[in-house]
């Protein structure tokens, strides 16, 4: 019974060390487990600390990325235009090339073109001088010519708007006291002759034995010139007369009488001289200039159609005043004008 109690005791101690043992295992697993526990909870908020970060660096990498794949885009963007870019300067670049071997060769042509024209240039000079020397010798010569003109130009048939420099333009109207009854004047320029003789008051100055009549001016010194338009007017004289001459009595027009004129009559022309002188024209003048040298005592005509000189009356015995003259031959013959022209200082 003893030692059944003692057995029993020996036992129960033995379970009882064997609880504290277990105790103490448990214990010290306990603890190893609330350290590793408490290890986990530190691993635990590490690793979400970590993963945290992480997760906050793969959200920076992925907008990292983003940008990364923006700038890419736009780098992939800005080479495609540089590619572009060089694509059209190597355009440019050839172009340019291309003008400045162009402009090499242009450069080339106009040193050459240079060179010519200042080899023209120096020609030219050499010409100039040339022409220069030669101009001087002509002038020269024309001065000699002008004044041996000057000195005798009255004896030449100059043109006669080269011939109006030496004389006064005279502004000739018709004298209706000295007009034959058969003319009708009109403007004072113009006569014409009428179907029958008008009944006009008789005076010592009209005439009476032949159709003509005289101008209003009178010239006795200078010299003058005036023209007439004759156009299609078949028969008439033209030319100056003496102021005296015979008016009543039969009436020769001829310079021996006092008359220095032309006539056309049946499509001839004729210089009243003693006897008359036929006159051979290249043109039928429309208008005739007549010049009046009273210093020279010389009267000229011109043809103002071709500027033609149709006959001279030199050495004319001029004494006394002049006067233009005008003569009709038939009623039907047509009109005489005179052309107004202004006074001129003479040259």
């Amino acid at each position: 019974m003893i030692w059944f109690l003692f057995d029993c005791e020996f036992g129960m101690f033995s379970f009882s060390e064997q609880l504290r043992k277990d105790k103490e295992t448990l214990q010290t697993k306990h603890d190893q487990l609330k350290e590793e526990k408490e290890q986990l909870r530190k691993d635990k908020e590490t690793l979400q600390t970590e993963h945290d970060q992480l997760k906050e660096e793969k959200e920076q990498l992925r907008k990292d990325k983003e940008t990364l794949q923006t700038e890419h885009d736009q780098l992939k963007e800005e080479k495609e235009q540089l590619r572009k870019d060089k694509e059209t300067l190597q355009t440019k670049h050839d172009q340019l090339k291309e003008e400045k071997e162009q402009l090499r060769k242009d450069k080339e042509t106009l040193q050459t073109k240079h060179d010519q024209l200042k080899e023209e240039k120096e020609q030219l000079r050499k010409d100039k001088e040339t022409l220069q020397t030669e101009h001087d010798k002509l002038q020269q010569e024309i001065d000699d010519r002008k004044a041996q003109f000057e000195n005798g130009w009255q004896n030449s048939h100059l043109f006669p708007d080269w011939r109006k420099k030496y004389y006064q333009a005279a502004n000739v109207t018709l004298d209706p006291d000295t007009a034959h009854p058969a003319l009708i004047l009109s403007e004072e320029r113009q006569v014409s002759m009428g179907e029958k003789p008008q009944d006009l008051p008789r005076n010592q100055m009209r005439f009476e034995s032949l159709p003509c009549v005289l101008g209003k001016q009178s010239f006795s010194s200078e010299r003058h010139f005036w023209e007439v338009k004759v156009n299609s007017c078949t028969g008439w004289d033209l030319g100056i007369c003496r102021s005296n001459v015979m008016r009543k009595e039969r009436t020769y027009i001829k310079p021996e009488d006092g008359f220095w004129a032309i006539r056309m009559y049946n499509h001839e022309y004729w210089a009243l001289t003693s006897p008359e002188t036929q006159l051979t024209l290249k043109q039928h003048p429309c208008t005739i200039c007549i010049f009046l040298d009273y210093e020279d005592q010389r009267i000229s005509f011109y043809n103002m159609e071709d500027n033609s000189h149709i006959y001279t009356f030199s050495q004319g015995a001029f004494y006394g005043s002049l006067r233009p003259f005008f003569r009709l031959w038939f009623k039907d013959s047509g009109h005489l004008y005179i052309c107004p022209l202004s006074k001129e200082p003479e040259a």
